[in-house]
């Protein structure tokens, strides 16, 4: 037997393997951003390559685009497709947002079959078994002029028109599942902030928010009965809206106790249930939960989000992003700390004209925080005379800081039997006040400490993708000889 043999045996096994882990992992365990188009009119086609190229370089594979009724939208959707050319590894797909659709008569699915004929072989349309991937926002209640729900979809997705792979974000009892014919899986939005126990029952279709720590309860509900269909789950790391009339919304989601570690933490334990994951949201200023720049057409009167950079928080999602797609967390070698929290006492009384956010109460005066660790030390953070000492291990550690006065956050990790310190950092900003401004504001302000100069975890993962593919071309290259 020559060393050409069991070379070429190794390569063709090699080459089997990784076109099956490549046409797997194309459609499982993907990573979306929720970006509403309905906030980005002033948006040019560089604006959307920006966006692209932020959110490709923490690991999220692609946007779903929220598409509403604006006559406008159809651009900015065309000007997305269009910058995402430049990417070959980041994809899109529609999620129709049927708050701002009608969808009661059959004339009502002409845009949407319309966006659907349009993009559906566009190269960076997310494909899932040779269809193009579409989601909604609601859409429950939508007839399109048929006797039921699930048949207007049917008519409005599936039936001439380019195939479809529908994963909606319907509100339906998950005991319906099986009634809809339609779909091909869901998505669940509310899934990503904790959910009381009766709502999230088979017999209950409202979403009822609870003060307590998120479970994966109301995702195994409706995984239980998809049977084969694939399941999306959403991750979200905070809700805080503030409007009066005449949209009288104005309440607060529990988002303590590091609600978006808890809920990573979940879909990483439990990702061989689910196929993809959905951050909510890129850009929805609205909530308070976007992840993204602060930029494009923010609504009016979302003046809470000025001055409350959420993009630390990207750094932060890229540590669990690598984990939910290879089932590992990485090794950490360039040590981070992330920091969190609202900047005013949940308990005040304004003159504020829309009132205290329902579900105030639930919040706590802290500052929550995670240490991405190569080594074992101690994590002293500190704000006036509140402080605290945390021992720290490798990894991620979950930490936090009470808050009763006006001061500062600061941190600082020291190691070693003398505690030497290693790292010193105040966040810029991160002041909390029992004096606040008269408008009730319950954002997060997040920051992180800056990147050093060790090999992050993004480039451990880029290292070792890189090798793989070292060793695919090699054993590409060897085939062809010895074919």
């Amino acid at each position: 037997m020559t060393l050409a043999t069991p070379l070429a045996l190794f390569c063709q096994v090699f080459l089997f393997a990784a076109l099956y882990v490549s046409s797997s992992y194309a459609q499982e365990h993907l990573v979306f951003a929720h970006h509403v188009v309905g906030f980005t009119f002033n948006y040019t086609v560089d604006d959307w390559t920006n966006d692209i190229q932020l959110a490709q370089s923490k690991g999220i594979d692609g946007f779903a685009l929220n598409a509403g009724h604006e006559t406008w939208q159809p651009g900015q959707i065309s000007n997305a497709y269009t910058a995402a050319l430049n990417f070959t590894d980041f994809k899109l797909f529609l999620s129709f947002d049927m708050s701002s659709f009608p969808c009661q008569n059959v004339s009502d699915g002409d845009p949407l079959r319309q966006m659907i004929n349009g993009y559906a072989q566009h190269p960076n349309q997310v494909q899932v078994d040779g269809k193009m991937l579409i989601s909604t926002f609601v859409g429950d209640n939508c007839t399109f002029g048929a006797q039921s729900v699930d048949q207007g979809w049917l008519n409005t997705v599936k039936s001439n028109v380019s195939a479809t792979y529908f994963i909606p974000n319907f509100n339906a009892p998950p005991e319906t599942m099986g009634t809809f014919t339609s779909i091909d899986g869901i998505f669940n939005w509310n899934a990503a902030w904790p959910e009381s126990a009766s709502s999230a029952a088979t017999d209950v279709t409202l979403f009822s928010a609870t003060n307590t720590n998120i479970t994966f309860d109301p995702d195994q509900r409706y995984i239980d009965r998809l049977g084969e269909r694939r399941y999306m789950a959403g991750v979200s790391p905070w809700f805080f809206t503030h409007y009066g009339p005449p949209l009288n919304k104005n309440w607060i989601y529990r988002a303590d106790e590091w609600l978006l570690i808890q809920r990573w933490q979940m879909l990483v334990e439990n990702r061989d249930k689910i196929a993809f994951a959905q951050i909510i949201s890129w850009n929805d200023y609205s909530e308070s939960h976007y992840v993204g720049p602060y930029e494009g057409t923010p609504p009016d009167g979302t003046n809470w989000v000025q001055g409350f950079d959420h993009t630390p928080w990207l750094d932060l999602m890229q540590y669990y992003i690598t984990a939910y797609k290879t089932g590992s967390y990485p090794d950490v070698t360039d040590d981070r700390i992330f920091l969190w929290g609202r900047l005013y006492p949940a308990n005040m009384t304004l003159d504020d004209p829309i009132g205290i956010p329902d579900n105030w109460q639930w919040a706590s005066d802290k500052a929550w925080g995670v240490a991405l660790l190569g080594q074992p030390g101690t994590l002293h953070l500190t704000c006036g005379t509140d402080t605290t000492s945390i021992p720290v291990n490798e990894g991620q550690n979950l930490v936090q800081l009470s808050l009763s006065q006006s001061c500062g956050v600061t941190s600082e990790l020291t190691r070693g039997k003398k505690n030497v310190k290693v790292m010193d950092y105040t966040p810029l900003g991160f002041n909390f006040s029992t004096n606040p401004p008269p408008q009730y504001n319950f954002n997060a302000f997040v920051a992180a400490s800056p990147a050093g100069a060790g090999v992050t975890s993004s480039a451990i993962l880029s290292s070792t993708i890189s090798s793989w593919r070292m060793l695919l071309a090699v054993c590409f290259v060897v085939s062809v000889f010895l074919s």
